[in-house]
């Protein structure tokens, strides 16, 4: 079980649960298909995006297996994306990260910054044993940043799912408890 202090500060950046006034800037970069270009879901229209943000509003502790925390990424005080812990297996001591920027705040190597801290919350506070990060195998800024991390590509797995309407090919980059180093 896992409930972290909030909010979790970074040398840069504040990760904080997300609140209904975080409406507007979550949905300047949920609505945009270049955000969405490489993940699971279209663009959402604002209607959409409350929904989610219903849900997200409520991802703040691990509690058991399948859970996840959601949290919003604020630089400046200002909302410029999320990032994600999902607690996904009890008996293996398993979870994965995610992360989502607002394209004016990419380059900056605040994804990085703000996965690094998913990632000490899952082998730090979660005691887990291993983190996976996956992703669209097109998505080559996403894969330099789970690199970054120090985590290592393990599989490459070729038109595993219909996404969209087309075939897309998936990386799985993972990291264990002793290669992790705050």
């Amino acid at each position: 079980m896992l409930k972290p202090q909030y909010p979790i500060t970074t040398p840069r950046l504040t990760l904080r649960p997300f609140t209904p006034d975080d409406l507007d800037a979550l949905h300047a970069y949920e609505s945009r298909p270049d955000v969405t270009r490489y993940l699971y879901w279209h663009p959402r229209d604002r209607d959409a995006t409350r929904t989610f943000l219903d849900k997200k509003t409520t991802r703040t502790a691990l509690l058991d297996e399948g859970d996840a925390i959601d949290l919003a990424i604020t630089h400046d005080g200002t909302l410029i994306g999320n990032c994600l812990l999902i607690w996904t297996s009890k008996a293996h001591r398993q979870g994965e990260i995610g992360y989502v920027l607002h394209p004016d705040h990419h380059g900056h190597g605040y994804a990085t910054e703000a996965a690094r801290e998913m990632l000490r919350l899952g082998f730090d506070g979660l005691h887990l044993h291993r983190i996976t990060g996956r992703l669209d195998a097109r998505n080559t800024a996403s894969a330099r940043v789970l690199e970054k991390l120090g985590m290592r590509r393990e599989a490459h797995l070729i038109d595993n799912e219909h996404v969209k309407g087309e075939w897309s090919s998936e990386l799985i980059y993972a990291m264990v408890d002793h290669e992790w180093t705050p």
